[in-house]
């Protein structure tokens, strides 16, 4: 027979594996439309192209890519780090975020949204966006 404890311990630790898997899901982007996906010919890497749109009070969590995230601003906007620091991020700015090196965890302030197309080539299989370490 299992014990009131057991059950209790088992209860705790499903919940917890939820509360991870819900945080998980909430690093992907709300609005992300992903264009094309592919395999890197000879590698075990695939490349995303994706269109990304944050609106105003979103905030995009800090995350990191099992591979390299390239990006295009197509809608500038300003942003707001976590110290309150903001930063005009302009349309036609680019810059590439590399493997394992946390970024983001800004919020979209003021009134335009920010649109940017993202490239990704990142280990086939792997979840798009993973909580830093």
């Amino acid at each position: 027979m299992i014990s009131l404890r057991t059950w209790i311990g088992v209860g705790v630790a499903a919940i917890a594996f939820v509360s991870l898997a819900v945080a998980q899901g909430d690093l992907n982007p709300k609005n992300r439309q992903e264009l094309k996906r592919e395999d890197v010919a000879g590698t075990n890497m695939e490349v995303i192209i994706s269109v990304v749109e944050a609106q105003p009070g979103e905030t995009i969590a800090r995350h990191i890519h099992h591979g390299e995230e390239a990006f295009y601003v197509l809608q500038g906007a300003t942003l707001e780090a976590p110290d309150g620091k903001q930063i005009k991020l302009a349309t036609g700015a680019a810059a590439i975020n590399h493997r394992d090196v946390p970024h983001a965890g800004v919020k979209v302030v003021g009134d335009t949204p920010l649109k940017y197309l993202a490239v990704h080539v990142v280990d086939k299989g792997s979840s798009l966006y993973d909580a830093p370490k």
